[in-house]
């Protein structure tokens, strides 16, 4: 497979939703863009806060989670990255916290974010890194919950996980998607 050229970490701007559930995208590529010292910054180009480290980027869209397929699509599109070179951060509702599955392609499983880049890159052929957050219960509740901060013992699971994911950087960084989901994949409790 080839190595990424775009990693895109979802959530929302602004300091009402920083540490939201829905926001671990954006936790995963701060704490990225400060392993790789890459600050990121403003794009207005690109509808988001960007680091360039040699062919790759970091982005984090500002449009606000429903509509990420603009900033993911807008820099994509002017470096010409495909979408196979793409990997999507994401929270997960199906996955408990402190999961973590590695995959390309497949449906959006009722993310509007990865729905609205599957649209504009017209394609579902982009890896996701999904980092679980765990499931309210109730379908009726699940925009309020992915909208605040996990438990305490949820954000002890979930910190982890990301510290495992930049673990791996250097299995991602290169392509090695197989060893990637070997190393991530693992249940650590």
């Amino acid at each position: 497979m080839p190595p990424p050229r775009l990693i895109v970490g979802l959530g929302n701007p602004g300091k009402e939703y920083e540490d939201n559930r829905h926001n671990v995208g954006f936790w995963f590529i701060d704490q990225l863009a400060r392993q790789l010292q890459a600050p990121l910054t403003a794009q207005g180009r690109f509808l988001g806060r960007v680091a360039r480290i040699g062919e790759l980027w970091l982005l984090q869209p500002m449009t606000y989670m429903n509509l990420s397929g603009q900033a993911v699509a807008a820099l994509a599109r002017f470096y010409k990255i495909a979408a196979d070179e793409t990997l999507v951060v994401h929270d997960d509702l199906d996955l408990p916290p402190g999961s973590i599955r590695l995959k390309q392609g497949g449906g959006n499983g009722g993310h509007n974010g990865l729905k609205d880049i599957q649209a504009r890159l017209a394609s579902p052929d982009f890896w996701r890194l999904r980092l679980g957050i765990g499931h309210p219960g109730e379908r009726a509740e699940v925009v309020n919950y992915v909208l605040k901060a996990p438990r305490r013992e949820e954000q002890a699971l979930i910190d982890p996980a990301i510290d495992r994911c930049l673990a791996a950087w250097s299995l991602l960084a290169t392509g090695d998607y197989a060893a990637a989901q070997r190393q991530l994949h693992l249940k650590t409790i």
